[in-house]
């Protein structure tokens, strides 16, 4: 079993082997505020802090018996004592949080939570009522609100669905553009139909775009830059100079929405063809404004 999952029950085991839906989330997330590098990550969802992937390992756990599940509640009912089996500090980080909050009712534990990760809560649709008056100003305040046109780029190699997903929503991006020519990934969240599900939710729209992309084929045996230079060189000559009518779509879709985003795998802009893409429609005479690398 994934040591992630073992978190998830051992915090389960703590609450007397039940745990309300909403509170769980909640509860999660106040314990990966504890640790530096957490087992998930959260995005400002429409009841606050929201972890997909810990939704995706709970539907697991229901599929394979170790929980069950109503409309509002999960129940553990593996008999194993996952505590033990927990780093000690882990241990006690849950200890800690069940000891601070694990009392608290829903609508306080949402309250904390929003008072005190207000980002969390910008995607909210009870934060109003959650936070009435002045108190609702620590959400407004951390709202992205730069509407400046501007084209990004962004690549999911390394960082979680949650993390990328925060990226977009910080920058305040209003369509992610798929440039990969296959877009199916074995990392959670990033094929075309969850990733276009996930950013729906948050408000982002999404839209593929096949023709600009590269054949899987071609980038096999990339050890080198060189051989990145290489493929892009030939990428810039062919796909780019036979995909005009891709580009001026992109260049609508940016006049449309001010803030878009460019996608695909590496990290590293230079190892991918999106900058390239984005090289190729910043220098059209109807550009006049940023490319950023996110």
């Amino acid at each position: 079993m994934f040591y992630r999952r073992k978190i998830i029950l051992g915090l389960i085991e703590l609450l007397g082997g039940e745990v309300e839906k909403l509170r769980f989330q909640k509860l999660l997330f106040l314990y990966a505020m504890k640790k530096q590098q957490p087992e998930y990550d959260f995005v400002p969802y429409k009841f606050g802090c929201y972890s997909y992937s810990a939704k995706a390992d709970m539907n697991t756990m229901v599929k394979k018996g170790f929980l069950t599940e109503t409309e509002n509640t999960y129940s553990k009912v593996d008999g194993t004592k996952y505590l033990q089996k927990l780093k000690p500090m882990d241990s006690q980080l849950l200890h800690q949080v069940i000891s601070d909050y694990g009392k608290m009712s829903s609508i306080t534990l949402i309250k904390h939570t929003y008072l005190n990760f207000p980002f969390y809560a910008i995607r909210s649709t009870i934060a109003k009522d959650v936070l009435p008056g002045e108190l609702y100003e620590r959400v407004d305040k951390v709202t992205p609100k730069d509407n400046e046109t501007t084209l990004f780029t962004i690549g999911y190699e390394g960082i979680s669905l949650e993390k990328y997903l925060q990226k977009l929503v910080l920058n305040n991006v209003k369509l992610l553009v798929d440039v990969r020519k296959n877009p199916l990934s074995m990392k959670f969240g990033f094929s075309k139909t969850l990733l276009k599900r996930y950013c729906n939710s948050l408000d982002i729209e999404y839209l593929h775009i096949p023709e600009v992309g590269i054949n899987s084929d071609k980038r096999q045996q990339l050890d080198t830059q060189a051989d990145y230079d290489r493929l892009f060189a030939e990428y810039r000559k062919t796909t780019l100079s036979e995909t005009t009518d891709a580009q001026q779509r992109i260049l609508a879709l940016l006049k449309q929405h001010n803030r878009i985003a460019l996608t695909c795998f590496e990290a590293e802009p230079c190892q991918c063809h999106r900058s390239h893409l984005a090289s190729v429609i910043e220098q059209s005479p109807k550009f006049r404004h940023q490319v950023k690398h996110l």
